[in-house]
């Protein structure tokens, strides 16, 4: 008896007697399936066809549990998870499951043979393709060398080379066997941005680690970060204040990143929750930036009658510097546009000078969204139901810290003259990849110098 396991089906083939074996001679077979179906069966053997330069051992930890299965039921279960579990690792292009009765001298009447056939990805994979945007249209290349030494590991090159500006960026992942979640990366980048609501060039240098790891329902990453950021105008007619914050810095921090998400869909959830919060201290390692920085995201989503989703979210984050030299701009928080307060422009929110937007060291940002299905469900069940309507009510507050107040007054001063808006638009689901809203929008609370 051979059972394929690709993917598990929802109901498994009938293994009991048929009415059409009655007259069937083999009473053996006819036993041995009665046994597989009604009493307990034993994993006697675990097999992985198609290694090539992967480690056996280290794929141990992925098909363990296949040994503790106590039926039938119990082993495609196990199957199919220990199946997922290897290909989350991201070294095979295909993997497939084979249940078999045992053979052999020692077999026993109830043991079985598990075969997982696997086909490793090539030792390189490439890519390249076309991006254009903010006025600026790029090359990028990729190159990706999976499972370098057996073991998971995967080293990572990408280079864009763009009508303004080039980048490139090197990493190396290393995952804890049998702890996937568990695991370690080194990055060496170069970064241009350009950011014209500040009339700001930044150009980064740096190399980052990183550990990430789970602890009971939340995901941790602990982060060390050192960079040479070279900051630059982006037009002659930039700001006296982005002119003093040009030049180049030093900056080297340590940060930690705490996460619980429960959501169903990151792009548009239709239940679950989210909690994100993040720390970075700069200054105790070394550079010339010293700084404490917060900032926390808070997500619920909740369906709702005839398929609607209310969704509630909340960020806010404080930046304090240390010792005597004011905060830097690139380190600033910045507020406004489509991701935060809809109706004004990308980061035209809080102080500014001369129209260039100079961030905050404080802000609030909060927002109440409805989505509901199309009105009288035009494509139902296809492609209509890509599409929501979206109903919104944003608002936030940005400013920067007066050091000789209390924390009492630092709320006060989030709490007046508060922008917000208001609108309904259409959102499509671009896959699991990005969603695109178009919006009517009518700004409220505007205060003089937004945009």
């Amino acid at each position: 008896m051979i059972l394929s396991l690709d993917p598990l089906p929802m109901r498994g083939p009938e293994l009991g007697v048929h009415a059409d074996d009655i007259e069937t001679p083999d009473v053996e077979q006819e036993t041995k399936q009665e046994v597989l179906e009604n009493k307990d069966v034993i994993v006697q053997r675990v097999h992985i066809d198609g290694l090539g330069r992967t480690k056996e051992d280290y794929l141990t930890y992925e098909i363990a549990d296949v040994f503790r299965a106590k039926n039938l039921i119990d082993v495609m279960k196990r199957a199919h998870k220990a199946r997922q579990n290897l290909l989350r690792l991201g070294i095979f292009r295909q993997v497939e499951v084979v249940i078999d009765t045992s053979q052999g001298v020692d077999a026993l009447p109830n043991g079985l043979d598990v075969t997982f056939e696997v086909t490793e990805l090539r030792r390189m994979t490439g890519s390249y393709n076309t991006m254009v945007g903010n006025n600026e249209g790029s090359m990028v290349l990729g190159l990706k060398l999976p499972n370098v030494f057996g073991q998971a590991e995967k080293l990572t090159f990408q280079f864009s080379y763009g009508t303004k500006e080039t980048s490139y960026g090197l990493s190396f992942f290393k995952p804890q066997p049998g702890h996937f979640e568990r695991n370690f990366a080194v990055n060496l980048y170069k970064v241009t941005g350009q950011f014209p609501w500040s009339s700001l060039r930044e150009t980064d240098r740096g190399v980052s680690t990183e550990f990430s790891f789970p602890l009971w329902k939340t995901n941790h990453t602990l982060k060390w970060e050192g960079v040479w950021r070279e900051l630059g105008c982006l037009a002659r007619t930039a700001s006296f204040a982005v002119r003093e914050e040009s030049g180049h810095s030093l900056k080297s921090s340590l940060s930690h990143a705490m996460v619980i998400d429960t959501r169903n869909s990151t792009i548009l959830p239709r239940r679950g929750a989210l909690l994100k919060i993040n720390q970075e201290l700069a200054g105790y390692t070394g550079g010339d930036a010293s700084f404490l920085k917060e900032d926390f995201e808070i997500q619920f989503n909740r369906r709702l009658f005839w398929d609607s989703v209310l969704s509630t979210s909340l960020w806010g984050g404080c930046l304090l510097p240390i010792g005597d030299k004011p905060t830097c701009i690139a380190d600033r928080f910045y507020l406004g546009g489509p991701t935060s307060v809809r109706g004004f422009s990308m980061y035209s929110i809080g102080p500014q000078s001369e129209g260039d937007y100079l961030g905050g060291e404080m802000y609030w940002a909060g927002g109440v969204h409805l989505y509901t299905p199309l009105p009288f469900r035009p494509g139902k069940g296809g492609f209509g139901d890509l599409f929501r309507t979206h109903f919104f009510l944003n608002a936030g507050n940005l400013c920067n810290l007066n050091y000789g107040d209390g924390p009492q007054a630092h709320l006060r001063k989030l709490a007046e003259c508060i922008r917000w808006s208001y609108g309904a638009g259409i959102v499509l689901r671009l896959g699991n990849i990005a969603r695109l809203e178009l919006n009517y929008c009518i700004p409220m609370g505007v205060q003089r110098g937004d945009r």
